[in-house]
């Protein structure tokens, strides 16, 4: 309206303008009932019990008591805040699928039991911390009625194999969730991808670096949301000046329950060949076999100077199994020393056997555990997981035992070892047990973010680095201590 008009005595005008400022008053005030509208119902009455819990938790008893120690403070924090409490749920507990801790193929019984009378299903690791009070206070920020995905940004520097390369000519500009923080979905995003994954079967055949492919799964391709960043979902330690705004912070994702594991209880085989004994056994004598008690390597050729026994597998190309299975029956002879633990890794796997001796102190050895990076394969029609060897897989005495005495056996020598021990331990209900410490790549293959809030126990592949130099930087703990907190400072 211009000043003639503003500021003009003339009754006339008064009066012709009583009609359009009513009617102005009356576009304003239905805009401002559309908007109250797409906030009912009302955010600010977001209640613990419109929250769904799910603690991505594993089935070993270990894992088990740490998924129940968070269910339990997660009770009690809804009792001082005089709230009725929210659902929690103990995801390996949800069903006798395998392919559960996958998330997309629970999604359907989310959706079915929680998608009418929810407005959130918040995922946690073992290790999260949650602060209730302050984590409702976020939530409480956005329109539950339309689709969410919420959580700490990670993002690729540089494309990477464990995600197939994707996003090559700019890899940093998709981004996935830091689990260790807390992931969200809205019940409109869960409602529709249950219904997605009912429809179409899931594509990929491989599972292999879960929260990458969950976020590329939502993305699908620019048609569901991308990951929106929550500044108080944090990979935090609780104690930090800096974590005061945190919803969320993490335990130490590097658990010790006790003194650790001797030496003495921990037989290391290394796969080697004769091709790599000048290039890649010398890394492993540079670096890591001063920390064993009881190693061998074993070969297709006996090299004294190593030295090396020759297994009578003859090397293949492509897997061991025939060379992972003659291992696993001389471990149980009289061959070798008795111990609790086998630990079998591949020649240009880079290890702490310090940091795994204090892993192994959270462990029954009397219990069949089998421990490292947990991959699977086609998890969303049932399938299977298995320990993914280059990151060194760890076996109990007691679960190498029942493998051997089920007659599960290679189908070929140069059949995938670590696939195919998957299938074994599936068949026998042996659960596989994972570590985020454990690495099936190089550093540079994972987010600084993400190996910042861990004290990694392996790495793999000597492709384009310095593996020496590697080992020093990332898994001596004589320089770890200082590495981890410059990362967390940067970050």
């Amino acid at each position: 309206m211009n000043s003639r008009y503003r500021y003009t005595a003339a009754a006339f005008m008064v009066w012709t303008l009583v009609p359009f400022i009513a009617a102005r008053e009356d576009v304003k005030e239905s805009v401002s009932k559309d908007q109250e509208a797409d906030k009912l119902p009302s955010e600010s009455q977001l209640g613990l019990r419109e929250v769904v819990f799910v603690i991505q938790s594993q089935r070993n008893s270990f894992h088990v008591q740490r998924a129940e120690r968070l269910r339990e403070n997660l009770l009690l924090q809804s009792e001082e805040l005089r709230e009725s409490p929210p659902n929690i749920l103990l995801l390996h507990t949800l069903s006798d699928n395998e392919g559960d801790w996958s998330i997309l193929p629970s999604l359907p019984y989310f959706s079915s039991h929680f998608g009418k009378n929810s407005s959130w299903v918040m995922f946690l690791e073992e290790e999260t911390n949650v602060k209730l009070e302050k984590l409702l206070s976020v939530l409480k920020k956005f329109v539950r009625r339309k689709e969410w995905f919420l959580g700490k940004p990670l993002h690729d520097d540089e494309s990477t194999i464990i995600h197939h390369y994707a996003f090559a000519e700019n890899p940093s500009s998709f981004k996935y969730p830091d689990f260790s923080a807390g992931w969200a979905l809205s019940i409109p995003l869960i409602n529709r991808l249950a219904d997605k994954v009912q429809q179409e079967p899931l594509k990929s055949d491989f599972t292999i670096d879960l929260k990458h492919e969950v976020a590329l799964y939502i993305w699908d391709e620019d048609k569901g949301p991308r990951l929106t960043a929550v500044p108080e979902l944090c990979t935090l330690p609780e104690t930090s000046p800096r974590a005061r705004h945190c919803a969320t912070t993490v335990i130490t994702h590097s658990p010790l329950c006790g003194e650790p594991v001797r030496r003495d209880d921990i037989f290391v085989a290394v796969k080697t060949c004769k091709k790599f004994h000048s290039e890649r056994v010398p890394v492993v004598k540079k670096t890591w076999e001063k920390q064993a008690s009881q190693l061998e390597y074993y070969s297709d050729y006996a090299d004294p100077s190593i030295p090396t026994i020759n297994i009578g597998v003859p090397n293949t190309d492509r897997g061991h199994c025939g060379k992972t299975f003659a291992i696993l029956s001389r471990y149980v002879s009289s061959a070798v020393p008795k111990t609790d633990w086998l630990l079998i890794v591949d020649d240009d796997t880079l290890i702490s056997l310090p940091r795994l001796q204090a892993l192994l102190s959270c462990y029954d050895p009397s219990e069949p555990i089998s421990l490292g990076e947990r991959y699977g394969y086609g998890l969303g029609q049932g399938g299977y997981s298995y320990i993914t060897g280059g990151g060194g897989m760890v076996f109990s005495r007691e679960a190498v035992l029942r493998l051997l005495s089920s007659g599960c056996k290679c189908y070929s020598n140069d059949a995938p070892d670590d696939m195919v021990l998957g299938m074994c331990l599936n068949a026998l209900h042996i659960p596989v047990t994972h570590s985020p410490l454990f690495h099936q790549a190089r550093p540079e293959d994972y987010p600084r973010e993400f190996l910042a809030h861990q004290t990694p126990i392996s790495f793999h592949k000597h492709w384009n680095i310095d593996p020496v130099a590697v080992f020093f930087k990332w898994l001596s703990d004589s320089t770890t201590e200082g590495l981890n907190t410059s990362l967390k400072e940067e970050l």
